[in-house]
């Protein structure tokens, strides 16, 4: 049975005598060795964090645990979120488990099916916003300042307080730190959270060294890399629809403290990296996770001399979370047979 993150990390998260402590079972997720994508990367060891394996399929569960277990802590009844859709799921699940009121509110148009699926699924109250998810996000801040209600995006620190864990699990997994960890950016709460416990890990000398970070953010959606707000993000991603992301500022602190990079990638890469990820190495993930592997290749091709080094990927969501886009990529091999043996057989050709 897995304990959980509370009681896993107890003596590292702010938890105390009166938190309620348990678990859904998230965190202690693979980190899966690559055997193809490596060698186009060119470097000794390229991993992948498999953050999708949460309960709720996606690395939102690690800070949600915290964050719920405070609210109730506090005497809370209530939560509430905006969210482009892992945020929602995550919020939801928790919620119910708690016994909270849990509201949800969602840009229109901008959450896939999977994600709001869940959301429903888990019983939480969904308003759509007819809006971006940056209005929404705003609007979420001034109901959680009118109402008893506590905001558990990643602007609840206990988010990033929970989310830390996953780079405790690497350097614990590896013996130490990656020479490079590369991460999708939205709302950069989880590029903050990585950073945070990377540095953390050091500190307790559970690792020597700290990695370089390279984030990547929608070519649509990439404010951080532009350096000012994106009015109308767009991406297929979309987790990376964001154009005013909360944790901005920290966001460039890991990048620029790390001496790493906040670069962006296009759809096209994206779609292309997503479709590498199932077809060479058997991981299905959400469109945002690929961002972080299409740009380790371009950067690998063009700049980055990752000969000797160890390289971390976070793929952030399980491919289920958006069905649809899987739908849209074209079908390497799909015929319709009669049903007969003998006409299977001659299409499958000579043995």
């Amino acid at each position: 049975m897995k304990s959980g993150l509370l009681t896993t990390y107890r003596d590292n998260l702010p938890i105390t005598e009166d938190t309620p402590l348990f678990t859904l079972g998230e965190g202690d997720t693979p980190l899966v060795r690559s055997r193809r994508i490596v060698s186009e990367v060119g470097c000794a060891e390229l991993y992948f964090k498999l953050e999708g394996c949460n309960p709720t399929g996606s690395f939102k569960d690690r800070g949600m645990v915290v964050a719920v277990a405070k609210a109730v802590e506090a005497g809370s009844t209530d939560i509430l979120c905006a969210s482009t859709g892992n945020t929602s799921a995550s919020a939801a699940a928790y919620g119910a488990y708690c016994g909270l009121i849990t509201t949800i509110l969602v840009p229109k148009g901008g959450v896939t099916r999977g994600k709001l699926a869940q959301a429903m699924a888990y019983g939480a109250r969904i308003m759509i916003v007819d809006g971006s998810f940056d209005e929404t996000l705003d609007f979420a801040r001034q109901i959680c300042e009118r109402r008893p209600a506590v905001l558990v995006n990643s602007l609840n620190p206990y988010r990033i307080q929970g989310q830390k864990t996953a780079a405790f699990e690497i350097v614990h997994e590896l013996g130490g730190a990656p020479h490079y960890l590369c991460i999708p950016v939205g709302n950069a709460g989880n590029i903050t959270a990585y950073w945070l416990g990377f540095r953390e890990a050091e500190e307790l000398r559970w690792a020597d060294a700290k990695p370089k970070i390279l984030g990547f953010q929608a070519e649509g959606a990439a404010p951080i890399v532009r350096g000012e707000l994106v009015e109308h993000p767009e991406s297929i991603a979309s987790a990376l629809r964001v154009g005013n992301p909360a944790r901005w500022k920290s966001a460039v602190v890991a990048r620029d403290e790390s001496g790493g990079v906040i670069e962006s990638v296009s759809d096209d890469e994206i779609l292309s990296a997503y479709r590498m990820m199932a077809q060479a190495e058997g991981i299905f993930c959400e469109p945002a996770s690929a961002a972080c592997v299409a740009g380790l290749l371009r950067l690998s091709r063009e700049s980055l001399d990752l000969r000797d080094r160890r390289v971390v990927c976070v793929i952030t969501g399980h491919g289920l979370k958006d069905p649809d886009t899987a739908a849209i990529l074209e079908p390497s091999s799909v015929h319709e047979h009669p049903a007969e043996l003998a006409a299977l057989e001659a299409a499958l050709g000579a043995p």
